[in-house]
């Protein structure tokens, strides 16, 4: 077990010996705080996105050895100065109209500005990740050949709407439409267009991926081998981890301002659920517990509403990653009962 994640604990290392020079850097005696506030935040990255690293394995299962290596690799360079970094920066210049080296400034010179912006623009950012993350969930309980029910009183009924096309889209729309009524006027527009980029984005990215899956089955089936995914299994990866991700930078602005302390911090949690995933992988965890990928999808779902949720009204933390772990763990128990009762059989 220690070589899957040999890695993380590398980069703990590297990240703790940096937070606590750059503490002592910028404020002379805090470096022993910058070490605290680096582990707190690493926890709560792990935390909230446990659930997708149970997503992240099933698609990563699908991959070849060299992509599954590129998401150790480059995918975790996207996932901390990417979406950890430099996506927020980006994001508060496209609505504050600052240029991006005005924002990145503000980001490690003046941070109490810098959060503040990244407030202002918190409702499009957050209904963005809801939107994308609905979509994940209603297209997985809406899949025609799903067999499998881990709440069969719910999950049985949605089954039988996936004969209505679209219905996926049409239910993520209704909800961008109801959640619009409980938006600020000024902020309507924006919030609605966030909503419907995520849904596209996801549309385009899944309909990519069905039609290089389709291709790579067909000629591996001629090769006599298993299809691998390669370039878009990797992208589809880093957008759901982007989604994910929203809630924990943002919240992380609650626990510290300090931009390179929340980088490090969350750098240290990412690449730990990157080799968990790695771990699912191979261990086949997913096969051994049938029920762990639709505790994950349930707990998307809950994400997703938590988002909607906090476009409004503040929600801890806590909150958002009990939820994800609590619906995972009970997922991961019925999966073991389910199996000692069929080995009594």
């Amino acid at each position: 077990m220690f070589n899957y994640f040999k890695g993380s604990l590398y980069i703990t290392l590297i990240g703790v010996l940096a937070a606590y020079f750059w503490g002592e850097h910028t404020h002379p005696g805090s470096g022993f705080l910058c070490l605290f506030i680096v582990a707190f935040l690493a926890i709560l990255e792990i935390t909230l996105s446990f659930d997708n690293a149970v997503i992240n394995a099933i698609k990563l299962e699908k991959m070849s050895d060299v992509w599954k290596h590129r998401f150790l690799t480059w995918g975790i360079l996207i996932a901390v100065f990417g979406m950890r970094f430099l996506f927020p920066i980006i994001v508060v210049s496209l609505f504050s109209g600052l240029s991006i080296p005005a924002v990145a400034n503000l980001a490690l010179n003046d941070v109490d500005t810098y959060a503040q912006q990244l407030r202002n623009v918190h409702a499009p950012l957050i209904t963005f990740g809801g939107a994308f993350l609905s979509m994940i969930f209603f297209s997985f309980f809406f899949r025609c050949d799903k067999d499998v029910h881990w709440i069969p009183f719910i999950e049985k009924p949605l089954l039988q709407c996936s004969c209505v096309k679209y219905i996926d889209v049409v239910l993520v729309l209704i909800s961008l439409m109801i959640l619009q009524h409980f938006i600020p006027q000024n902020e309507k527009v924006s919030v609605i267009l966030a909503g419907f980029t995520g849904v596209i984005l996801y549309l385009i990215v899944d309909s990519i991926s069905n039609l290089l899956e389709c291709i790579a089955e067909k000629k591996a089936a001629l090769l006599g081998q298993t299809a691998k995914l390669g370039f878009i299994g990797f992208l589809y990866l880093e957008l759901i981890d982007a989604s994910f991700s929203l809630d924990g930078v943002l919240g992380a602005f609650a626990i510290s301002k300090d931009i390179v302390i929340i980088t490090i911090g969350l750098a240290i949690g990412a690449m730990f659920v990157r080799s968990l995933t790695i771990f699912m992988v191979d261990m086949k965890t997913l096969k051994q517990f049938i029920f762990l990928e639709h505790g994950a999808h349930w707990a998307i779902g809950f994400l997703a509403l938590i988002m909607y949720i906090s476009t409004r009204v503040e929600v801890s933390e806590i909150i958002t990653g009990g939820t994800g772990l609590v619906i995972v763990s009970a997922a991961f128990i019925s999966s073991v009962i389910h199996n000692k009762k069929n080995q009594a059989n």
